[in-house]
């Protein structure tokens, strides 16, 4: 019995090593079970070849080419819509094929559209190659509108059965392969949190904090190597995916914070129980985003109360330090072990920011397969103060820039199927529908990943080709065995390419159309032809589109994106000062601070380019680990002005001092100020290749200079210190903590260039 099942056990592991979760396995079963059946139905049994033509395709492209995330009911819906939308675009399809320009011009405009539309709504990024080729299939097939009712009555066929198919058929139950590896970041960072709490308490042993430090360092290595090897991006990332991918950045962000507030770093002396007690809170938030993270049947009570049991706890630590903060009837207070104690709790209050904005992502993963199906299809995420439609154009918005690859990969794709359907009609080739579909299935962000494709697509396909004049040679015109072999080859065409290779999966599907059409129509040597003539020529045009649309693709776009986004994050994180100042003053009502949205979009432009330029294939033009260290760069920048901001936004200060704070305050902006200019510096060196600034030095006198201030002018008329104060004192230690970050980022920056 072994010697039989162990082949197929072979089989199992391989497929699960090469197509995780055995999703693209799931999908080709589906789609080798469902369209055979309904192209032998309308061709065979309806004796209607032009419905049995869109019902094939129709099916493969709604079982094969999309796969819808969350709960049973949103996935129907999803397949529902996606059937709407066929039906659409093939009568738009159908009617601009009338004539050649009206097909050229639809074509640009229905392939922006949905390309452009996948950066406001992950469902319709995910569903974007299917969408294209609703409209590809009809309007490179010109037929009479008399004939339109049997393409649609096709659709609809096909879409009935992807319905249920979906349904019954091996239903989704995936798991994003980011999760287990963030979990044990969140866990290992807990223990660190723990053992560095611990020590801070009661004096624990230095060796152990380093040996759970060491733990929390390699889970987040781990993780980073997951999230570059994950094979979903660049295309539609769900809102939970997102989420999960931002929580990646910031679990790297805390494993950084943890690295300089542990206790080899801090003083010996400092004894702090307010800072331990924020850190014990911030370990259990940790261990039950884990927990959640893992357990998807978990709710998220537990993780909220826990994240309010750490705000509290920051509340007293803010109570504690302003205590130990030196008044007015201090004369010569010991800064230097004052800097000790007040950078032990500045530190315990960075870390539950932190870890209350990784609380606030694993929320947002596990709300975001709950929503409302308007808010899925528009991408709106969980817990915004916006409506669904207003969410998606102001994400949509963030792309409306020069330098945004989603906005130069849409751009380069309608342009280049709109000369392919143009080439088509010149050259009078009889199947345009091919050289359309070849030049769609090797456009990338770049023309040496386009070369490459089309070099690859051309291989397969002769490969393809040579297999299928074997198989035709072979059995001749029996048309039984040619029904057999359909849902086989069409089985091996949709695992093939996620399991070996993409030239691979040319020749699978290059042999399942040999096959499909030998059926409908024998034409033997004569198809095999046309068809490597076809990809050839529609590769050809996705070559030379690549060559003069934006060649050098993310790799260009990902150097602007990291200047935008430093440079728009420095500008929030100084608006976010200026609003410190402002609520520093009596009387006066800050205003939101502007630049918050920019900064945000600029980041998300920066997530496109990035995670394009990490599914592009060939040499990267810069080490790996650097361009991470400038990305995560950009996490940090944002995550302090999001900090400063919520410091004031959060703790409302009842007895405001009527004292004069212009010293202070000048000694902040200062601050601010040069952090600013350094990262502007950065940017601009990002972006014209050139000279990356000098990190700022450490400036101990300074920051006396804001003590002195904070001292003098920062007191009740008991001369005692206010929580104002303190405020202002952790304000400039989130610019300290950015100003510590410039070293590694400069010799990123420099490596890079």
């Amino acid at each position: 019995m072994a010697s039989v099942t162990a082949p197929g056990g072979l089989l199992v592991g391989w497929l699960r090593r090469r197509d995780p979760g055995l999703a693209a396995t799931r999908r080709a079963a589906r789609t080798a079970l469902i369209m055979p059946s309904l192209f032998a139905f309308c061709a065979q049994v309806l004796h209607a070849p032009i419905v049995a033509t869109f019902a094939a395709f129709g099916a493969f492209a709604m079982l094969l080419l999309v796969d819808f995330s969350g709960t049973a009911v949103q996935r129907l819906r999803a397949q529902v819509a996606l059937a709407v939308a066929w039906l659409v675009l093939v009568s738009l399809g159908t009617l601009a094929g009338q004539s050649v320009w009206t097909a050229v011009a639809a074509t640009v405009v229905v392939a922006f559209v949905v390309l452009f539309c996948g950066a406001a709504s992950s469902v319709l990024a995910g569903a974007g190659t299917s969408l294209l080729l609703a409209f590809i299939l009809s309007v490179s097939t010109p037929a009479p509108l008399a004939l339109l009712p049997q393409r649609l009555a096709g659709v609809s066929i096909a879409a009935c059965a992807a319905v249920i198919a979906v349904w019954l058929l091996w239903p989704r139950a995936s798991v994003d392969p980011l999760i287990a590896p963030a979990a044990q970041v969140c866990r290992a960072a807990a223990k660190q949190v723990r053992a560095d709490a611990e020590h801070f308490s009661a004096g624990s042993n230095l060796q152990t904090c380093r040996v759970v430090a060491e733990a929390t360092t390699n889970a987040t290595a781990a993780l980073r190597s997951t999230f570059t090897a994950t094979p979903y991006r660049p295309t539609g990332l769900s809102t939970g995916s997102r989420a999960l991918v931002r929580l990646v950045d910031e679990l790297t962000w805390l494993s950084t914070i943890l690295d300089e507030s542990s206790p080899a770093t801090l003083p010996e002396s400092a004894r702090d129980p307010e800072s331990s007690a924020v850190r014990l809170a911030a370990a259990t938030v940790l261990d039950l985003c884990a927990q959640v993270l893992e357990d998807p049947r978990l709710g998220t009570a537990d993780l909220r109360a826990a994240a309010d049991d750490l705000r509290r706890a920051v509340t007293a630590l803010e109570a504690s330090a302003v205590g130990r903060l030196p008044g007015n009837d201090v004369a010569d207070p010991d800064l230097h072990l004052f800097f000790g104690s007040l950078d032990v709790s500045f530190r315990a209050q960075e870390i539950s920011f932190g870890v209350l904005q990784i609380a606030q992502n694993v929320e947002t993963h596990r709300a975001a397969d709950r929503r409302s199906w308007p808010d899925r299809l528009l991408g709106r995420e969980p817990g915004s103060l916006t409506g669904p439609l207003a969410s998606a154009v102001e994400r949509a918005a963030a792309h409306i820039e020069p330098h945004s690859v989603w906005l130069h990969n849409s751009i380069r794709g309608a342009v280049g199927l709109a000369i392919a359907v143009a080439l088509s009609d010149v050259t009078g080739v009889q199947h345009a529908f091919w050289v359309i579909l070849g030049a769609l299935s090797v456009l990338r962000s770049n023309a040496l990943n386009t070369g490459q494709n089309a070099f690859r697509a051309l291989a397969g396909t002769v490969v393809g080709s040579i297999v299928g004049a074997g198989l035709l040679q072979l059995i001749g015109n029996n048309a039984t065995v040619l029904w057999i072999l359909l849902p086989v080859a069409v089985l091996i065409a949709g695992i093939v390419p996620a399991a070996i290779s993409f030239a691979t999966g040319q020749a699978a599907f290059t042999v399942t159309l040999v096959i499909l059409f030998n059926i409908a129509q024998p034409e033997g040597w004569s198809l095999i032809l046309f068809r490597i003539e076809d990809i050839a020529l529609g590769c050809a045009v996705s070559l030379v589109v690549g060559l003069f649309f934006w060649p050098r693709g993310a790799t260009s776009a990902v150097d602007k994106a990291l200047s935008e986004a430093y440079a728009d994050s420095a500008q929030y994180l100084v608006n976010a000062v200026d609003y410190a100042v402002a609520c520093c003053n009596p009387g006066t009502v800050p205003g939101s601070p502007r630049d918050a949205r920019r900064a945000a979009a600029s980041a998300r432009r920066l997530d496109d380019a990035f995670r394009t330029y990490l599914a592009e294939r060939g040499t990267k033009s810069a080490p790996l680990s650097e361009m991470t260290t400038l990305v995560t760069g950009v996490v940090g920048v944002r995550l302090a002005a999001d900090a400063v901001l919520e410091l004031w936004e959060r703790f409302v200060d009842d007895e405001l001092p009527p004292a004069d704070r212009i010293a202070a305050h000048d000694e902040l902006l200062v601050l601010a100020e040069r952090v600013r200019q350094w990262y502007d510096g950065l940017a601009d060196a990002l972006e014209d290749r050139g000279q990356v600034p000098e990190p700022i030095a450490a400036d101990l006198t300074t920051k006396e200079r804001l003590i002195e201030a904070v001292r003098r002018d920062l007191h009740d008329e008991n001369g005692r210190a206010t929580p104002t104060a303190i405020r202002i004192l952790w304000t400039s230690d989130h610019l300290e903590v950015l100003r510590r970050l410039q070293p590694s980022l400069a010799t990123a920056a420099s490596r890079t260039a």
